[in-house]
């Protein structure tokens, strides 16, 4: 019997040893593959709350923002973007010794893009669905609260900067206004919405020193005459729309990413709702970071990097959109060509002229060419989740040129909103990549 006793006694030992016994949880995050979850159910709540294109891009920015400064605050191989950007002042965190800088960053991100959209209980559910499957890898208690803890102090930090940015103060801007001159922009079917955030060239910018650093030329001079250069290129548009073939067609629908869309069913109107530009691109950046295998550090450089990217992208549109405030080719067409003619996509609810998937493209495709390099094959499955299929390209820029050439197939846009959209994107990525750098100045001067 005390022999039973004692190997009884012996083997509860062994149980309690074993059982407090340190567990590895190193790998419980190694890519970025919670943070592109998380990403991808802030998408979800964006669609959901029907936030606009530029509200969504400014949504992403400081989301990812918040996942990166953890990176560059737990690894001397990255660079604080706070401090850098516009506005911004540098912040000196002190990092605890017992966190778990992966779950960290995901904390921030989380915290962040919470602030920041109205559904809030999706977005919670989501989290506490990642975090429970991370404590059954084993993170400790004590690890685990100091890491949430820090990622949400990070959070405040952009909190406090995104704060400063004009956005909430925009709120209570007066609406645009119709003026029915000649050639000026007007609501269009099937809702006659209102012009989208017409203010939104007073947010403030990361990079650019003003909404209005890179103007881009006029639109030909408004004319009903058949042979002016305006009339030319609604009739361009008009005749590409009518002749367009299944690939042409195929490229519209990918890139529509119009979270406006209605329709029409008798008497019946409902909405549609559907990724924005900024998400999609957004979306193409955590594919390139999954593609290139990259590390949960270089997944949120490549989202925070391109969401700013994004961001500016819009506020320089935007800016040049209600300055030039052109009609749109289907008010145009309508009423001097084919009072019957429907392009094939829906037209946005805001002035024509510049396109805003050609300027926020080039802008996103330039930093993921920065970070991924020029020759990077990906597939995009951005859409698949809205009925579409995958489309593959060989580099960014390839990806970036279909979408601009995309509102022209669409019947959306003339062609100048396009080229020059492109040359505004250009110029924005350019200046972003001058201004601003994840890398400290001794790693940067070595590469």
């Amino acid at each position: 019997m005390n022999r039973i006793k004692s190997l009884l006694y012996l083997g509860l030992v062994a149980l309690a040893i074993s059982c407090s016994e340190p567990v590895d949880y190193s790998q419980a995050i190694t890519d970025g593959h919670y943070l592109n979850e998380a990403q991808d159910r802030i998408t979800e709540v964006i669609i959901h709350d029907i936030f606009s294109p530029p509200v969504a891009a400014r949504i992403y920015s400081y989301s990812s923002l918040a996942a990166y400064e953890v990176a560059a605050a737990v690894d001397p191989n990255y660079q604080s973007l706070l401090g850098q950007l516009k506005g911004s002042e540098e912040v000196k965190f002190t990092v605890p010794e017992n966190i778990y800088p992966p779950l960290a960053s995901l904390a921030a991100y989380y915290t962040m893009g919470t602030h920041l959209i109205f559904s809030e209980e999706m977005v919670n559910a989501h989290r506490d669905k990642a975090f429970e499957e991370l404590k059954e890898k084993g993170i400790p208690r004590d690890v685990f609260e100091a890491s949430v803890e820090f990622g949400k102090e990070v959070a405040e930090a952009v909190k406090a900067y995104s704060a400063q940015d004009n956005y909430h103060q925009s709120r209570s801007f007066p609406k645009y206004t119709v003026t029915n001159l000649p050639g000026t922009w007007e609501p269009t079917p099937p809702a006659y919405m209102e012009g989208i955030e017409p203010h939104w060239n007073k947010i403030r910018t990361f990079t650019l020193d003003s909404a209005g650093q890179y103007k881009v030329s006029p639109p030909p001079p408004y004319s009903t005459d058949p042979e002016s250069e305006f009339f030319k290129r609604a009739k361009e548009v008009y005749d590409a729309v009518n002749a367009a073939e299944k690939e042409e067609l195929d490229i519209a629908m990918f890139w529509d990413c119009n979270p406006y869309k209605m329709n029409v069913k008798g008497h019946v109107m409902f909405a549609e709702k559907k990724i924005t530009p900024g998400g999609h691109w957004m979306s193409i950046a955590a594919i390139a970071a999954k593609t290139a295998e990259s590390d949960w550090k270089k997944t949120a450089e490549a989202l925070a990097l391109t969401g700013i990217s994004l961001h500016d992208a819009f506020v320089a549109c935007w800016d040049e959109k209600y300055r030039s405030k052109l009609v749109r080719p289907e008010t145009y067409i309508n009423q001097f060509i084919d009072e019957e003619w429907v392009p094939l996509l829906q037209t946005p609810p805001f002035p024509e002229h510049t396109s805003g998937h050609s300027v926020a493209s080039t802008a996103a495709a330039y930093t993921l060419t920065q970070l991924f390099g020029e020759d990077f094959h990906f597939v995009d499955s951005s859409e698949v989740n809205y009925g579409l299929p995958v489309r593959e390209y060989n580099s960014f820029s390839e990806a970036a040129e279909e979408a601009a050439i995309s509102r022209f197939y669409g019947g959306i846009h003339y062609m100048p909103a396009i080229e020059e959209g492109v040359w505004q994107g250009q110029k924005v990525g350019e200046l972003l990549w001058s201004r601003i750098s994840t890398k400290p100045k001794n790693l940067a001067q070595n590469e």
